[in-house]
């Protein structure tokens, strides 16, 4: 998996080239949908019957990751519903794994940050998860690795992108 991935060598250019780079961006995602699947499922039997949900993960994760947000931010990042987001939230800080603190940006929406007992939980996941890659053996380049990342995020960017929703406006106008 190395080179340009947006077009093979041997398409032709013009319309023909489009419909298959759309075709090839398709089974990447269907792919992209498969796996989520699977992960979904991998989640629910890596962590047991404990609290660790994909949504709770991917929460916990995200906190980890990018640090304290405020709830519409967590809700644009996994393009869910700010409510969906307030509810887990709630959740999460009654079991103490989040708390609320003052946003200076914003005093109505404050931040959602990670207590330490989130974050012990948190590198949990991950000592359970990177176990578990690593008994699978795994073994991708890691420029591969990087580029398929690269790949996906460039999608997904675009998918969130302020074009994208004029586009998603006209189509369901229309």
């Amino acid at each position: 998996m190395s080179g340009d991935l947006t077009r093979s060598s041997t398409d032709p250019p013009g319309p023909s080239a489009a419909w298959s780079e759309a075709a090839l961006v398709l089974d990447l995602l269907e792919e992209v949908v498969a796996l989520y699947l699977v992960l979904r499922a991998v989640v629910a039997r890596v962590h047991g019957q404990g609290p660790v949900t994909g949504a709770v993960r991917g929460l916990l994760r995200d906190l980890d990751r990018f640090g304290p947000q405020t709830v519409p931010q967590l809700a644009w990042r996994r393009a869910v519903s700010r409510q969906d987001r307030q509810a887990l939230v709630n959740r999460l800080r009654d079991q103490g794994l989040v708390e609320l603190i003052g946003n200076p940006a914003h005093r109505r929406s404050p931040l959602v940050r990670l207590t330490p007992r989130g974050k012990a939980l948190v590198d949990e996941m991950t000592q359970r998860e990177s176990e578990l890659l690593a008994a699978l053996g795994i073994h991708l380049p890691e420029a591969d690795l990087r580029i398929a990342a690269d790949v996906l995020r460039a999608i997904r960017e675009r998918l969130q992108s302020p074009e994208s929703r004029r586009l998603l406006e006209q189509i369901r106008e229309a």
